[in-house]
Formats: C-alpha cells, structure tokens, sequence
C-alpha cells in the first residue's frame, strides 16, 4: 500500500512540474525580465527627446506700462502722461538649430534602441548557457541516483551471500562503503542541480523557482559543424551597430554646438500708447558673441567623438577576439565528442559488463568490480559535462556571431 501511495504522489509532482524548452525560457524573459523593462523605458524617454527637439521657441506677450507715480500733489493723467505697451516678441533661430536638434535626438533614439537590443541580446545569451548547465546538472543528478539504486541491488546481493556464509563480511563493508560514496555524490549533484536550476530562473527574471522538467535532448541526434566569419559578427553584432551610432551621435552633436555658437535673434512688434497718440512698435534684438562663443561645448563635442572612434575600434576588437575563441571552442568541443568522449564512455561501458560478469564467476575480485563500476559512473558524468559543454560552446558561437536572437 505504501508503495502504491508514494508511486501515485510521484506521478502527481511528476505532472505538476513545468515543461521547459529553451525556446519558451528565452521568450518568457525577453518578454518579462525587468532588465528589459527598463531598457524600453529609456527608448520611451528618448522618444519624447525626438518629440520634443525640433519644437520652436514659444511666442512671449509682454504688456508694459510706464510713467506711472504715486506721489505729488496732482494726480496723473493715464490717458495723456503713461506709456503703454503690449507687443509679441518671438525668438528665431539661426544656423539650423532646430533640424540639427532633431538630428541629434534621433540619433539618441537609435542608439538606445539598440542598447536595448543589446541587453535582449546578454539575457537571451544568459538564459541559453543557464539553461544547458541546468540540464546537464540534471542528467548528472539522475545518473548518480540510478546508480545509488544500482548500488543497492549490490548491497542487497552481498548480504544475502554474507548470511549464506559464501561470503566474507568485509567485503560487505566495502560495497556499503561505496554505496555511502556514491550517495554523497548523488546528494552533492542534486544539490548542484538544484543550484543550476535557480540560476536558470533568476537568468530569465522570475522570482519563483519551481520545478521543471526540461524538454529539449543534451544530445541531438546530429549537428553541422557551424561556419563563421568576423565580418559578418561585425555587421550583425548590436554592440557594433551601437559603437558605430555613437559616432554618429557624437559628430551630430559637434554639429549642433556649432550652429548654437551662432547668435538667435528676437523679434517683437505690437501696440504703443504715449502722450495719448496711438502707435505701432517693431524692433530686433540679438547676442553678441564677444565673450561666449560655446567654445567650450564645441571642445567637448570634439572629444566626444574621439572617445566614441576608439570605443568602436575596442569593441570591434573584442568582437574579432570573441568569435574566434569561441569557434576554437567549439571546435574543441565538437572534436573531443567525436573522437575521444564517444569511445571513452563505449570502452567504460566494456570494462564495466567483464567485471560483472567475471565477478559472478569468480575469475576477479570485489575490488576490481568497484573500481570497473566507478570508473563507468565517472566515464558518463564526463561524458554528460561534455555534451553541456559542447551545447553551451554552440550557443556562445551563435551569439558571438550575432546570428542570435
């Protein structure tokens, strides 16, 4: 019965776990992560600055009245003695400023677009290595608990041998031994994977971390060696689009400190009444840029865009640098799957079945099985960690070439 009841609750939980793919882990943190959340708000606010540059000065009325006192033994005489004003004066702009402006604004907004596609970009690449390191931590987790219940099949066999009397009971001792070694590692590997799996989650944003059966294979059934070039990863990459842009908004901006050291002008016309006449006024008025020529702002613009040449070539050159060490990576991991890893596990596998099956017959002795079996367990965790290995060297090529997201 109580076998029954634990089966029946495990096909509960069983159930109950989420079916995670790393298609779905990717696009529910690109749709959710708060990280990204605050990225799009920063495009709203440049948004607006888009909105907002190319809007001219606002036309002010001035309503003045002069002559007027409040003193002396005759009273004054507003409609003869004061002057009166009311008049609109309106600033006009010169040099372009208000298209250079707008020019600078929409280079801001490109540029955090692209800020924002690069940090799609770091949580999509987070999110794919996590989710592998989960999975292989979880493959390593079931192998070893497979083999603490292997192990007890053992245990059981020799004590059965032991009260039979066709077996020493030191050998007992050292199968337990070994059961309580393999039991360790099986604990210290769902801790592991316990471990993997909350980083997958804090990787996409959440803030629950449930349990999860992952979908997709460690091992497909094939794979293409994967080409690259840096050119293309040049061409693809946001951080180099976004290094580009940042030139360009730099020399935009060299432009419009250029055009604001040239001087506006104001412009007013309206009504005057003086003496009781009724007249018109018109005027102009300007800055002189004797002393304020915006020469420092012009200087900082200059240096803006030195800054912005060199961090382009430094981020060109960590691109360059990044693809090819991710292609030797991948290469060597790819290579080490196909000629070492495959045949490691194969010839385990050998030894293992030989020493059963001489142990049962009599031809070796305990020590050799242990050690046959051990050497397996320890073949097929290498050869898990190797296939995540390979899975995340994949993943690091494809976003070193920008082919993902």
């Amino acid at each position: 019965m109580k076998r029954v009841l634990a089966t029946f609750l495990c096909v509960l939980s069983a159930g109950a776990e989420e079916t995670l793919t790393l298609e779905s882990a990717v696009r529910s943190a690109l749709e959710s992560h708060p990280l990204l959340a605050e990225g799009r708000q920063r495009v709203e606010s440049a948004r607006g600055q888009v909105r907002q540059a190319p809007l001219t000065y606002n036309p002010k009325l001035i309503l003045q009245a002069e002559n007027y006192r409040g003193w002396g033994t005759r009273p004054i005489q507003t409609s003869r003695e004061t002057d009166d004003f009311a008049y609109l004066q309106q600033t006009f702009e010169t040099a372009g400023k208000r298209g250079k402006r707008a020019e600078l604004a929409t280079r801001g907004l490109r540029a955090a677009e692209l800020e924002l596609e690069v940090l799609r970009r770091n949580v999509a690449r987070d999110v794919s290595l996590a989710y592998w390191a989960a999975l292989g931590a979880e493959k390593m987790r079931e192998l070893l608990l497979e083999s603490v219940r292997n192990f007890q099949k053992i245990v059981e066999y020799h004590e059965i041998r032991v009260r039979e009397g066709a077996m020493a009971e030191n050998d007992l001792l050292r199968v337990r031994l070994e059961l309580g070694r393999i039991e360790l590692a099986a604990n210290n590997a769902a801790l592991d994977a316990a471990k993997a799996r909350i980083e997958l989650f804090r990787a996409m944003g959440r803030t629950d971390f449930p349990q999860v059966r992952f979908a997709d294979p460690l091992q497909p059934p094939a794979d293409e060696a994967a080409g690259w070039s840096e050119e293309q990863a040049l061409e693809r990459r946001p951080e180099a689009r976004l290094a580009r842009e940042r030139v360009e908004q730099a020399r935009a901006n060299l432009v419009l400190q250029r055009a604001n050291a040239r001087p506006n002008f104001d412009a007013l016309f309206g009504y005057k009444r003086s003496m009781g006449e009724n007249t018109l006024i018109a005027g102009l008025q300007w800055d002189l840029p004797v002393l304020n020529r915006n020469q420092g702002n012009i200087q900082s613009a200059a240096a803006g865009i030195k800054a912005a040449e060199a961090n382009l070539a430094a981020t060109e050159a960590i691109i360059r640098a990044e693809v090819q060490a991710a292609a030797a990576e991948y290469q060597t991991r790819r290579r080490q799957l196909r000629e070492l890893v495959g045949r490691l596990v194969e010839g385990a596998g050998e030894t293992a079945k030989v020493a059963q099956a001489a142990y049962r017959l009599g031809g070796a002795d305990l020590l050799r099985l242990l050690d046959a079996e051990r050497l397996r367990i320890e073949i097929e965790l290498v050869n898990y960690r190797a296939w995540m290995e390979y899975r995340q060297s994949q993943e690091v090529l494809a976003y070193a070439l920008g082919v993902k997201p």
